[in-house]
């Protein structure tokens, strides 16, 4: 038996690689507009990179600076489209959806504590 095809799914070549480009860029937008906490960590990642390539430290430490700053966006992009999911099949209180949005928390509650130990870490290591 063949399995239903969404006309949602994408195209093939070119197309479906600006198509994506696009598509990902409406998600941008959309968690600027409507995600308070993606607003705070994109400003945060900001200040923090514009800090991070004045920082008298390797080019090394320079990008994992910078990247843990956006892995806590990538998170929290993923733990918001949890949260949406979760809101698309029901409003209602359940025991799964709650753990589903506890998980995605947690989740960017990890990659905060990862990005704050890196940034010790290089910081203490470059200043004492």
């Amino acid at each position: 038996m063949e399995q239903p095809v969404s006309e949602f799914k994408s195209k093939s070549g070119l197309k479906r690689i600006l198509s994506a480009f696009f598509y990902s860029v409406d998600g941008l937008k959309s968690a600027w507009r409507h995600e308070h906490a993606f607003r705070q960590e994109l400003m945060l990642s900001v200040f923090g990179g514009i800090i991070a390539m004045f920082l008298p430290v390797s080019a090394f430490q320079k990008l994992v600076l910078i990247g843990v700053l956006v892995l806590v966006l990538i998170v929290e992009l993923i733990n918001s489209a949890i949260e949406a999911v979760v809101d698309r099949i029901s409003l209602d209180r359940h025991p799964l959806s709650k753990n589903a949005k506890d998980f995605g928390s947690a989740a960017v509650l990890l990659a905060c504590l990862l990005a704050g130990a890196t940034w010790a870490v290089v910081l203490f290591n470059r200043f004492y």
